[in-house]
């Protein structure tokens, strides 16, 4: 039987280098890393993983935003995500996005590799802390409310956590490969949309969502 074949994307080094050593030890190849959720999609189309081992906070593209993106250009790539929030709402957010586990740093080894195992046979795996949550969501059958952020398209999250970093208006035009009008458009959406009216009230609500 091959090996699962794992893309790591985590924005720390160190952390990066202890899960390729966890994983080799149970087994699993680690074909690549990668620091933000740019590279992780660019690595996707190169390297063909079978599972993206992903973290939530990372910078210029966050997991979820790069998880929404290779779920639609990749379906048959499998996202795990692997966040240190024990909250439901991330969770919850991640399955919206297409993830097929959400996995806590602090869990054993153990329960990665039965989250990687069963990942890879299609099926889902959430950590058990926060698994009831999301069943009884599905149990009642009542979607969660949409949030602001919920409401904003992929294009334009991505732009409110460039803006929340504090990237320029022609960094971020430069970045995305439009034109700082077209940037200015964006911008002026964002805060009539959030209903939010200057920079500062943007970053504040990119950090309150855990977009930054």
């Amino acid at each position: 039987m091959n090996p699962i074949r794992v893309l790591l994307a985590d924005d720390h080094a160190l952390v990066r280098a202890g899960f390729r050593s966890l994983l080799e030890k149970l087994g699993v190849q680690v074909v690549g890393e990668a620091e933000n959720g740019i590279q992780v999609i660019h690595l996707v189309e190169t390297l063909q993983p079978d599972i993206v081992l992903m973290d939530i906070a990372m910078p210029e593209l966050n997991g979820l935003e790069a998880t929404t993106r290779l779920v639609q250009q990749f379906p048959a790539v499998r996202v795990v995500i692997l966040s240190m929030h024990a909250t439901v709402e991330y969770a919850r957010r991640a399955v919206r996005a297409g993830a097929a586990g959400y996995l806590l740093k602090d869990s054993s080894a153990a329960e990665l590799d039965l989250a990687l195992r069963a990942v890879a046979r299609g099926e889902t795996f959430l950590s058990p802390r926060i698994s009831k949550f999301i069943v009884a969501d599905y149990a009642a059958s009542v979607p969660p409310a949409a949030t602001p952020l919920d409401k904003l398209t992929s294009r334009q999250r991505e732009i409110l956590q460039l803006i929340a970093e504090g990237h320029s208006r022609k960094e971020i035009a430069e970045r995305l490969n439009i034109s700082v009008k077209t940037f200015d458009t964006y911008r002026a959406q964002l805060m009539e949309q959030l209903d939010i009216h200057d920079v500062a009230g943007l970053v504040r609500f990119a950090a309150s969502v855990g977009l930054v």
